[in-house]
């Protein structure tokens, strides 16, 4: 299992997380499609739960919260990008153009976090461990394998998180309209144009998730209550599908190919 004992360079996805509605209803819906184990956490934290797959975290799922009068948060799947310095790196996005949406805030002695969009409006979170440092598992049947960023302009996003995470955006040999991010000269995640997606598709960032069978995953997934955005299908990384969960939120799953 690849276990990951130590913080991530700054600039690479270290952690989802999901805010549901049914907090609990998230909870054993993954547990039964991915192995998961988690249970709501302490009320310092808002309940906030953070799932296990065999012992070590692999994300976390909260109930869906927002300040007295503000709209409760979309049940989306969020990605998270590490730092060192939360205060420096939200600093960082402002003057690239981002837009901050929750500002730089400790989780206990946990580490610090913020949540910000890109110039074309991808939202996506900070994290400056302390405590925790993100993922403990990766890349295994159940965990956290990529993180993909939907964009409609490849440019305008090397641009910004050039500046902000020192993050490069690559074209991949051998393929059309897709890109690498590489951090340290490792590919740490993808990128793709929103033309690939359904009309009207705003730009995000999209979690894949490692399962053992794509199609029996998404059989599963179905009768669950979940729905296939994208059927399997076959592709140089692997067998993949895009879904969501009963509650709306969208994700991937993919069965790598053999190295």
């Amino acid at each position: 299992m690849p276990v990951v004992t130590t913080p991530y360079a700054t600039g690479t996805p270290c952690w989802v997380d999901l805010m549901a509605k049914d907090q609990q209803a998230a909870l054993d819906f993954y547990r039964d499609l991915l192995g998961w184990q988690g249970r709501p956490g302490p009320a310092e934290f808002g309940g906030y739960a953070v799932c296990e797959l065999d012992g070590r975290a692999v994300a976390g799922i909260g109930p869906a919260m927002a300040p007295e009068g503000m709209p409760e948060p979309p049940t989306v799947w969020s990605s998270y990008l590490a730092s060192t310095d939360a205060q420096a790196t939200q600093d960082a996005i402002v003057a690239a153009g981002g837009t901050l949406m929750v500002p730089v805030m400790d989780v206990g002695d946990l580490g610090r976090m913020l949540i910000a969009a890109d110039p074309q409006g991808a939202v996506f979170g900070v994290w400056q461990p302390g405590e925790f440092f993100g993922a403990q598992v990766v890349n295994e049947a159940g965990a956290l394998i990529w993180n993909e960023l939907h964009t409609g302009d490849i440019a305008a996003a090397t641009a910004f998180y050039g500046e902000a995470f020192g993050i490069e955006i690559e074209p991949l040999d051998g393929a059309d309209s897709y890109w690498q991010l590489r951090v340290g000269g490792r590919a740490v995640g993808g990128a793709t144009l929103l033309a690939n997606d359904p009309p009207g598709t705003p730009a995000h960032w999209l979690s894949y998730f490692a399962v053992d069978d794509v199609d029996s995953t998404v059989d599963a997934l179905v009768k669950r209550g979940g729905m296939v955005l994208a059927a399997p299908l076959d592709m140089a990384a692997g067998r993949m599908a895009v879904v969501s969960d009963p509650q709306g939120a969208t994700f991937a799953v993919i069965t790598p190919s053999p190295v």
